[in-house]
């Protein structure tokens, strides 16, 4: 009796290790994450977006295209924030690692770097953290961009005002750096295009502490809102000094500085600043798969316990979207996924989502809004609001 059920359990276990289990099929995502470096905080943040997604796809039982399930499998490596470790690693992940699709370092330098090595051998690599355009206007065929371009920065802001008010005068002053004034161009087209006036434009050098004479100027020109802003120290103490000198502008946005909570410290000078940040926690959104905004905000919570930034939003949703498009192909060859992905038109808990087809711009980012936050008041106390897009508010504009 005891040999028959040995000789059984033994023809079960040989059966069970003949079956093909689900986790047999593996993809191999392949990426670098500046663990050291000065890119460390933005981009561990990101990396820590691929994990959580790849850690629910592998609980889920993989993803499914055609007949088979594939769990994933990721192959990584610091890039110390270094342009040199990333063209070596790519190289790495696609030659030695058998990276089948890959995701980009963490910054538009890196992003550059990266592509270079992608294209060269035809891997598809959904890129978060650049938002610099140039990248996507070299004729690559198979990278696509998650993130809005540099240039749709402030886009945002523009409408919202336009809204508020279709006669606004507006003054640009920006911090003199690289970033910044590649922000003030475009926004300042645009913002011509859309016939709003432009009364004033300075830039001034990122050790300025004193802004009286700029802001003498902004009374001048008899400008009624002002956009531009480099990072936090100038942005916070031109924020404070237009508060303390009564300005009395109608509206502000700024890059970078009122997108963190220590802005608020400035009290009353915070109120009714406005930042353009990728995503932000309480956007409303309604995905067309994966979670909502405060559905992933509690799982990231959960798992790293701290919150969701747009770094760690932008890399879930670049697995969410190579997911979708390997699912939708049916297949995990390149060319099959890039078509999928060029066919993209879709929403997710970070926004629209469409990339162009252009020759000359391919993956270039063409839905994604830039979210619109602004410093108000919530039971007495300072809170960060979103107002624009309408599909993602949380409370109205404050103008």
């Amino acid at each position: 009796m005891i040999i028959d059920k040995l000789a059984a359990l033994a023809a079960v276990a040989a059966a069970l290790i003949a079956a093909p289990a689900l986790a047999d099929d593996t993809i191999t995502i392949g990426f670098t994450v500046s663990q050291t470096g000065a890119l460390n905080n933005d981009s561990v943040a990101q990396m820590r977006g691929f994990e959580l997604w790849r850690d629910e796809v592998n609980a889920a039982g993989g993803i499914k295209a055609g007949d088979k399930h594939y769990k994933i499998k990721f192959a990584n490596y610091d890039d110390e924030s270094q342009n040199v470790r990333v063209q070596q690693l790519y190289t790495r992940l696609i030659v030695q690692d058998k990276a089948q699709f890959l995701f980009s370092p963490y910054s538009s330098g890196l992003v550059a770097t990266a592509a270079i090595i992608s294209e060269q051998y035809g891997k598809v690599m959904l890129t978060t953290g650049g938002a610099e355009e140039k990248t996507y206007q070299l004729g690559n065929k198979n990278l696509f961009q998650v993130y809005s371009p540099a240039g749709q920065y402030l886009a945002g802001a523009v409408d919202a005002l336009k809204e508020k008010n279709p006669h606004a005068q507006v003054a640009f002053i920006y911090e003199d750096d690289p970033f910044s004034k590649a922000v003030a161009q475009a926004t300042r087209d645009l913002a011509k295009r859309q016939g709003v006036s432009v009364v004033l434009d300075e830039s001034y050098s990122p050790s300025t502490t004193d802004f009286g004479p700029i802001i003498n100027k902004l009374v001048s020109a008899k400008a009624d809102a002002l956009m531009g802003g480099g990072h936090y120290p100038d942005g916070s103490t031109l924020a404070r000094q237009l508060y303390d000198q009564k300005v009395g502008l109608k509206w502000v946005t700024l890059l970078v500085a009122p997108d963190t909570p220590k802005f608020a410290e400035l009290g009353d000078a915070a109120l009714g600043i406005s930042v353009p940040s990728q995503w932000a926690p309480q956007v409303t959104y309604k995905p067309d798969f994966g979670p909502t905004a405060a559905e992933f905000g509690k799982l990231f919570a959960d798992k790293y316990k701290i919150d969701a930034g747009y770094h760690a939003a932008g890399g879930y949703t670049a697995g969410l979207l190579l997911q979708h498009a390997i699912e939708q192909a049916g297949s995990i060859e390149q060319a099959k996924v890039a078509a999928a992905l060029n066919k993209l038109d879709v929403t997710t808990m970070f926004g629209r989502t469409k990339f162009s087809t252009e020759p000359k711009e391919h993956g270039l980012q063409l839905a994604h809004a830039m979210v619109l936050s602004q410093w108000q008041k919530k039971n007495g106390q300072l809170t960060k609001e979103v107002i624009w897009p309408k599909a993602a508010k949380t409370a109205e504009i404050l103008y």
